[in-house]
């Protein structure tokens, strides 16, 4: 371990990378989804959002396969979620004139984004009661279970594709496609090496407090990796396009948890999950899910107001988990 100083570093300096790399991902996956001629809201819920998505999808991997830390990359899709959805819609609308959503988003993308967290969660049950070995206290979650939000996102994908299947893109000449690849390869690669590193903090940042590492994987993980979310769709709302700015944060979210988690159990073989920790956080999120959608539906508006509210509702988040860790309170039990 790298000690509290280390650790400080090196989230100071793999945060950017993992910003300059995704950047270039998400730069160009945009172009390639000019080329094949993708419509905007299949661009935002779609490619924007699974190339933002490549930080989280990336620690789980990199927490599972090198640290064996599964808890810590649940900890940080779930924090991620719950940034994503609070943070990032705020510091939206607070960026830009307005920051307006549609039915299709509310009806669709929303919508769809509450079965993902709620088949997720059921995926933990049946880990918990059904498979050999799971308890009240820990989900054991197998490979024939993570099927099952696989299943559902290629759900997700036949419901975009059938919404873009009529849709005629325009000609979109100057693009290089094989360089435009070759670009999102090298992408990986650094963000690769930057998910490294802020993991590599997370677990120091835990020894040396003598804290659990589910807490700084919702917490340091979630906003390191969160931060492309972030910048692309601050920048969609600041010109005017708020379509791309919220169905990519939905769009992640779903990504993130029907694809990112069960990767990481398909690469493990098999998870534990500390079962008491995920009721209460997940729960959060299922709450914070719905208040999104609420404050999305009022008069189809984000407002400085609501945004504001998203800030101190996040904020209450990070009170209660610190608490949580430093043993003042004991409504998580699994901390």
């Amino acid at each position: 371990m790298v000690g509290l100083f280390g650790a400080l570093a090196l989230v100071a300096v793999t945060t950017p990378v993992i910003w300059k790399g995704s950047e270039y991902f998400e730069r160009s996956a945009g172009r390639l989804s000019r080329y094949y001629g993708l419509p905007l809201a299949f661009h935002g819920a779609i490619v924007v959002a699974v190339g933002s998505s490549v930080p989280e999808l990336s620690s789980v991997v990199i927490s599972t396969v090198v640290h064996d830390e599964f808890s810590l990359g649940v900890g940080a899709i779930v924090g991620s979620a719950i940034f994503n959805l609070l943070v990032i819609p705020a510091l939206s609308a607070l960026f830009s004139d307005e920051l307006s959503a549609t039915r299709s988003l509310v009806h669709k993308d929303a919508q769809f984004y509450i079965i993902s967290v709620l088949v997720l969660f059921i995926v933990f049950a049946l880990g918990a009661t059904y498979v050999p070995g799971g308890t009240n206290t820990e989900a054991i979650v197998t490979p024939p279970l993570a099927v099952l939000p696989l299943a559902t996102y290629g759900v997700y994908l036949f419901l975009h594709q059938q919404d873009a299947s009529e849709y005629v893109g325009a000609d979109t000449p100057g693009v290089d496609r094989n360089r435009e690849l070759l670009t999102l390869a090298a992408a990986l690669v650094v963000i690769a090496v930057g998910v490294e590193g802020l993991v590599r903090a997370a677990l120091s940042l835990g020894e040396t407090f003598g804290t659990p590492s589910l807490l700084w994987g919702l917490t340091v993980i979630a906003a390191g990796t969160s931060l492309p979310d972030a910048v692309v769709s601050v920048r969609a709302a600041r010109n005017d396009d708020s379509t791309t700015s919220l169905t990519n944060v939905l769009g992640s979210n779903t990504f993130n948890l029907l694809v990112a988690i069960p990767v990481g159990v398909l690469l493990s073989g098999s998870a534990t999950i500390n079962f008491l920790t995920a009721i209460p956080t997940m729960g959060f999120l299922a709450f914070a899910t719905l208040v999104f959608v609420v404050f999305a539906r009022t008069d189809l508006e984000l407002t400085d107001r609501e945004a504001y509210g998203f800030l101190g509702l996040y904020a209450v988040f990070l009170v209660w988990m610190t608490l949580e860790s430093a043993g003042v309170i004991e409504t998580v039990r699994g901390i």
